[in-house]
């Protein structure tokens, strides 16, 4: 039986957690909010390879995303990077919707799910 692996865990969340041959990642938001959306989506992305890594897996492997942008004027600017950052022929499914994030100043969040 497998059993359930936690990344960098905290009193309210988990960065990740992996079970079986699956790895589930927080949303992951930028740490800098006073950049505009493609600096955040940079940040935001850098993150997931990041954990990804942490859990031996890397963004091929990723098999769903979904994206959570404050505008959804922001949408063609973060497809831009999104579409520089993900792999030709590994893009996993994927759902981006307008949401009002925690912090005014965040312009998106991401999470993932991705196989290891």
């Amino acid at each position: 039986m497998s059993s359930v692996v936690r990344i960098d865990p905290g009193p309210r969340l988990s960065e990740a957690s992996v079970f079986g041959d699956r790895m589930y990642l927080s949303g992951m938001i930028p740490e800098d909010t006073s950049l505009d959306i493609t600096g955040q989506v940079k940040q935001a992305l850098a993150e997931i390879d990041a954990l990804l890594k942490k859990g031996g897996s890397d963004k091929t492997k990723i098999l769903s995303a979904v994206i959570w942008l404050r505008d959804i004027g922001d949408f063609a600017a973060m497809n831009a990077v999104w579409d520089a950052w993900v792999m030709p022929g590994q893009t996993p499914a994927r759902a981006t919707v307008q949401a009002h994030l925690n912090d005014p100043k965040m312009k998106v969040e991401i999470m993932v799910v991705a196989a290891i």
